[in-house]
């Protein structure tokens, strides 16, 4: 299988945060940040608050050589910069109970493990126009939901609910909570998804193409299934999959 190099993404300038008294106030001030980045040599107390509040507002914290820092073309950042969110991240609660007494059938995606920005994009893209009300990502592992994200999406990642958490399992639990059931994209599960029957309450997890979706969280969901193909092949585009499986979902409930 052939892969290709991630094209490295430099924030722009007016987007960053810079230095630890700015990022710990933005923080207290409820700024939604996309994630935070530290020198992996800083410490003291208040690289210790700024850890504590990230973990709080479930911001990731990259560890990196201070050459990254000094590369985003910026001064005095002591060790710490940080990255405003591009999208408005939503409690999935607060979006879950949002749903329901809407009256509407709730379906939502979990990406697990996705790190293209450019898959995350297009999977976006085809979830607004498939009628999702809301997609659920990891506070880690996941590619950043950058200006190159939200360009493939064609905006729809700015139209769309995003709710990012910390445990895609605990997520679960809540999904679990509030009536939905979760299927799990699985190429080597033994049911086929028009064997699905998704006319009521669901989420579905799609995982990255090179790893999948992680073995505890897919022994979480409630059904895997998998998208028939002809000859032998090792998998279907993560963004292409999604598509195939959220417009048989859409065929389903209009019949």
């Amino acid at each position: 299988m052939r892969t290709f190099r991630q094209q490295q993404h430099r924030p722009k300038k007016n987007t960053l945060i810079i230095g630890r008294d700015k990022v710990i106030a933005a923080m207290k001030e409820g700024k939604q940040l996309e994630r935070i980045y530290l020198s992996q040599t800083v410490h003291g107390p208040e690289i210790e608050e700024v850890r504590t509040l990230a973990a709080e507002n479930q911001v990731p914290v990259n560890k990196v050589p201070v050459e990254k820092l000094n590369g985003f073309n910026i001064s005095n950042h002591g060790g710490c910069v940080g990255v405003i969110a591009k999208v408005q991240y939503q409690d999935l609660q607060d979006t879950l109970s949002f749903i329901i007494e809407s009256g509407e059938m709730p379906l939502l995606l979990m990406l697990d493990g996705i790190t293209d920005v450019r898959n995350i994009g297009a999977i976006a893209r085809t979830a607004y126009c498939c009628g999702v009300h809301a997609i659920i990502i990891p506070d880690k592992g996941i590619g950043a939901l950058n200006e190159d994200a939200i360009l493939t999406s064609a905006g729809a990642l700015e139209q769309i609910a995003v709710c990012r958490v910390n445990s895609l399992m605990k997520a679960v639990d809540t999904l679990h909570l509030n009536g939905i059931k979760v299927f799990a994209s699985e190429m080597t599960a033994e049911t086929s998804i028009y064997s699905c029957d998704f006319r009521e309450p669901a989420a579905i997890i799609m995982g990255g193409e090179e790893k999948g979706i992680y073995p505890a969280l897919m022994k979480t969901a409630d059904i895997s299934f998998r998208i028939p193909m002809t000859g032998n092949f090792e998998s279907l585009n993560v963004s292409v999959a999604t598509g195939m499986i959220l417009y048989e979902i859409m065929k389903q409930r209009s019949l």
